[in-house]
């Protein structure tokens, strides 16, 4: 019987996946193949990437927007995996409130986040690229929050804190050798989402009148749009294969042993 239901239910998931497939690489592939034409000999060619890296300041943005990104990774994981540790295991009447407030970056103007969040800042963090990672964290606050919450949720928190602890490990080790490598995937989503979400932020960027990769992208289109789409494009591959070689990095742990 559940052969016949897993049979059943194959057609209508292979037609999703196929639709969803077309919906984010058939726009993806028509971009690609504007960004290689040659409107001069009337063909296709390289031509637009070699003037998109041979640009003087190609490689100083995308490394800027590369270790911004990374920042805003670090601060959503220092801050969110204990939290949400926390909030599991305490069983809190405030959970609802915290699931409510994580969910405000969705429906605040970034206009009125950037200039509020702004002067609200240390003066010296103002001054400095540095207060953007703290604003990109709190945009993928509801992306990562989620994303943490739904690995927590899917695991024995309790059993495997108390496990711990009476092993003799602190909490932060609790946090980091047990409780992490059996969230894993959710940890990889929310450092994906996040990465993502930072090394694409332009609005952000603009307001608060700071240069980054995407703001960059949009003043050389105005002096070559093809060459433009060509740098978008390798925004797009360059970040699946950083969060790909990051995937392949950290190793898989055998859980066999913690159970």
């Amino acid at each position: 019987m559940a052969k016949a239901l897993r049979m059943k239910l194959l057609p209508p998931l292979a037609l999703t996946l196929l639709l969803l497939g077309l919906f984010v690489f058939v726009p993806m592939l028509s971009a690609f193949e504007y960004s290689i034409r040659t409107p001069a000999t009337g063909g296709y060619g390289w031509t637009h990437y070699h003037w998109a890296i041979s640009e003087e300041d190609f490689f100083h943005y995308i490394f800027r927007s590369t270790w911004l990104s990374g920042v805003t990774v670090l601060i959503t994981l220092l801050i969110l995996v204990p939290t949400l540790v926390w909030i599991h295991l305490s069983d809190s009447k405030i959970r609802g409130i915290i699931d409510g407030l994580s969910l405000l970056p969705l429906v605040i103007p970034v206009v009125a986040f950037a200039v509020g969040a702004q002067i609200s800042f240390p003066e010296f963090v103002q001054n400095t690229v540095l207060e953007l990672p703290f604003l990109y964290f709190v945009l993928a606050l509801p992306y990562a929050y989620r994303s943490l919450d739904i690995g927590l949720n899917s695991i024995p928190l309790k059993t495997l804190s108390e496990a711990a602890r009476s092993a003799g490990a602190n909490w932060l080790r609790t946090i980091i050798s047990v409780i992490i490598p059996v969230i894993r995937g959710s940890v990889m989503a929310t450092i994906a989402l996040t990465f993502a979400l930072s090394l694409g932020e332009y609005t952000l960027t603009v307001l608060l009148h700071w240069d980054t990769f995407p703001t960059w992208v949009t003043y050389v289109a105005q002096d070559n749009i093809l060459g433009a789409i060509a740098i978008s494009m390798m925004s797009l591959i360059i970040p699946f294969i950083i969060l790909t070689a990051v995937t392949l990095v950290i190793p898989e742990r055998n859980m066999q042993g913690r159970k």
